[in-house]
């Protein structure tokens, strides 16, 4: 397959993912339905147009191209950025997506948030406005994203919850059961340093996939968990100090 294929490919998949379809696309490029599909069809796509379809999809080319090239992740996704926008805007929205994505259920989401149904159905039809799940009869929820959500770096919820997960995640002597905190630093090679960033990235994939695979599990089988993983050159300050001193 060619590069060019496998972009295109990708971009189907984003908009498979993420509840998109060719109507939505055209609507916001201002084409025909017919021309979209046939763009898609053929792999006609200019510069241009391929800017003015991810923009629309909430990606951008850049972003298109390293999924491209990255090893693909079948269980982690990110939304569009008005999907991100949404659910940082308003709290409650984002606890319920999130307890839908870990697998909870409307009862146990109603016990958890305290709500009443007809709140919590409110928040299910804002969710499924947004095209993040399909709300069915009675109070249920089928997801249409995740189950493995990858937020968007300097996106609207990782802009709004930064500061306050690494706050709160490392207020802890990590001596506990299930609990890990590792520092090593070092000076090595940038080949060594390009080996650990794959092993890195190997671990999220397999955090997304133990997550995937637990996903339906009892709730009372499972407990929730954050991996916090850091890695970039630096130097200890201490030795900065003694420089100038």
């Amino acid at each position: 397959m060619s590069e060019a294929a496998a972009i295109i490919d990708a971009l189907k998949r984003n908009l498979k993912r993420r509840g998109i379809t060719y109507r939505d696309v055209a609507r916001k490029v201002g084409l025909s339905e017919a021309s979209v599909k046939r763009v898609f069809a053929s792999r006609t796509f200019t510069l241009q147009r391929l800017e003015a379809i991810c923009a629309a999809v909430g990606l951008s080319v850049g972003e298109l191209i390293r999924s491209v090239a990255a090893p693909q992740d079948p269980h982690s996704h990110y939304l569009s950025i008005e999907q991100e926008e949404l659910l940082a805007s308003d709290r409650r929205l984002l606890a319920c997506f999130y307890l839908l994505l870990n697998g909870h259920g409307s009862p146990q989401i109603l016990e958890k948030m305290q709500l009443s149904e007809r709140e919590l159905r409110s928040l299910y039809v804002k969710l499924d406005a947004a095209k993040l799940i399909h709300l069915e009869p009675k109070l249920k929820a089928r997801l249409r994203a995740g189950p493995v959500i990858s937020w968007r770096a300097k996106g609207p919820v990782y802009a709004l919850y930064e500061k306050m997960v690494k706050t709160e995640l490392l207020q802890s002597e990590f001596q506990g059961p299930l609990e890990a905190l590792h520092f090593r630093s070092a000076e090595i090679s940038e080949a060594s340093a390009k080996i650990l960033t794959r092993k890195l990235e190997q671990l999220t994939r397999d955090f997304a996939e133990l997550a995937a695979l637990d996903v339906n599990l009892p709730a009372n089988e499972k407990r929730s968990v954050a991996l916090l993983l850091a890695f970039r050159p630096w130097v200890f300050s201490l030795f900065e100090s003694l420089q100038r001193s």
